[in-house]
């Protein structure tokens, strides 16, 4: 049934790419115009809307709403002070650079797929919810624990692009914020990914984070790393 739900919400994902606006943006309210530009009703944001709206209805899931909201970078807005305060890992996130990436990659079915196939590879080096934990401050400076490995430096952000850039003493990186239901995703390019499990695994030769490069190589414009929730 599963599989059934997520093949659902891909046809939603690819009916939205033909519009002009974002992946969600102005779903429910999009009408059609008249000559003076007045919006009616009827439009085919209503249809849209209608249809994301009765799958999401029937399927109350939440792992679903977190999907939609943050399977495209940049679609939604996360501002920096959102970003402030305590979070906690709490599976693996994928994302996208583009609404056509996404659909040509096979939409929510994709992205599911890669979380799936990224769950064990995080189980392999050992992150899971109690050991990985990352902290961002209001002066620009983040923490984390990575399995345990402590991790510090500064950051910073661009909301237009939802572009992060984290500084540490050994190495560098850009990643990417995106918003879900139940916080925030944090995503990297495959290769910046791979330096940062390997600093979780504390060797190189892991075999399973080949699976990263494998995913980045089946998905064009796929971006992996980590779902967070905020610490309570």
């Amino acid at each position: 049934m599963k599989k059934i739900y997520t093949s659902l919400l891909a046809v939603v994902l690819l009916m939205t790419t033909g519009c002009n606006t974002g992946l969600l943006g102005n779903l429910g309210g999009l009408g059609g115009e008249t000559g003076n530009g007045t919006t009616t009703g009827g439009g085919l944001g209503d249809v849209l809307g209608g249809v994301l709206g009765s799958v999401l209805g029937t399927l109350g899931s939440q792992n679903t709403i977190d999907g939609l909201l943050g399977l495209v970078i940049g679609s939604v807005k996360v501002q920096e002070s959102e970003l402030y305060g305590a979070w906690y890992y709490i599976e693996p996130a994928c994302a996208f650079t583009s609404e056509n990436l996404l659909a040509k990659a096979g939409g929510a079915v994709a992205a599911e797929n890669c979380i799936e196939k990224l769950a064990p590879v995080y189980q392999g080096v050992g992150i899971n919810s109690q050991n990985t934990q990352f902290q961002f401050t209001q002066d620009h400076k983040f923490a984390a624990n990575l399995r345990g490995i402590p991790l510090s430096g500064t950051y910073t952000y661009e909301p237009s692009s939802g572009t992060i850039r984290l500084q540490m003493t050994l190495f560098s990186t850009n990643a990417y914020i995106t918003r879900t239901s139940k916080g925030l995703g944090l995503t990297f390019e495959s290769k910046n990914l791979l330096k940062v499990l390997q600093v979780a695994a504390a060797m190189s030769g892991n075999s399973t984070l080949q699976t990263v490069g494998d995913l980045s190589k089946q998905y064009e414009g796929v971006r992996l790393g980590f779902n967070i929730a905020p610490a309570r």
